[in-house]
Formats: C-alpha cells, sequence, structure tokens
C-alpha cells in the first residue's frame, strides 16, 4: 500500500500562487508516476499534471505554462508550483500515485485532497 499526505492547498487572489506538495509513504518502490488531479463541484476529475519516475511530465492544456510539477526523490514527495491562478483553478486537489503507466493503470492510490480556492 501506499499513503499519500498533501498540503499547501489554501486561499488566494487571481495572478497569485501557490504551491501543493504530496508525500508518498509505505510501498513507494510499486510507484511508477505520481501526479495530481482536481475536480470542482459538479464536474469530472480531471488530469492536472503528472511526473514519471523517470522525469517525464505531463500537463492539462489549462495549465501549461502556469503551473510546473517536481518532484524531490529523497524526500519522496512531489510538488505543484502554481503560478499565475485564475477563478477556474478553483478545485478540490488530490494527489494520486500509480503503479504501471497512465495508459495501462495496474494499481492507483489517491490522497485525500486539499482544497484550492481563487478569488477573482
Amino acid at each position: 500500500q501506499v499513503q499519500l499526505l498533501e498540503s499547501g492547498g489554501g486561499l488566494v487572489q487571481a495572478g497569485g500562487s501557490l504551491r501543493l506538495s504530496c508525500a508518498a509513504s509505505g510501498s513507494i518502490w510499486s510507484i511508477n508516476a505520481m501526479g495530481w488531479f482536481r475536480q470542482a463541484p459538479g464536474k469530472q476529475r480531471d488530469l492536472v499534471a503528472d511526473i514519471t519516475t523517470g522525469g517525464s511530465t505531463n500537463y492539462a492544456d489549462s495549465v501549461k505554462g502556469r503551473f510546473t510539477i517536481s518532484r524531490d526523490s529523497n524526500k519522496n514527495t512531489v510538488y505543484l508550483q502554481m503560478n499565475s491562478l485564475k477563478p477556474e483553478d478553483t478545485a478540490v486537489y488530490y494527489c494520486n500515485a500509480l503503479r504501471g503507466s497512465r495508459y495501462a493503470v495496474r494499481q492507483q492510490w489517491w490522497g485525500q485532497g486539499t482544497q484550492v480556492t481563487v478569488s477573482s
């Protein structure tokens, strides 16, 4: 099993920045990629960004150029730096870890979610 502990959400004005952190523990050897999803009220949960253990990154079109995903392997932690935030970025952000690939998920785990609210 893998446990994911998120931190860093909050309230920020449009144009501001936040950094989310997600620390993994447990069977971390089984993780092939980690990422962030978000879910706004009444909407589906969508991928925001992810990063493989090899360092390859992938971003949703809506956040390209504004968000940056990174990882600290020594700390088993993934970060999401969010700049130039917009009200439409408001959502609950969930950390995700998976075994396999994004196209062939063998097993995945979720964090508890952290609220990000961007005021206009």
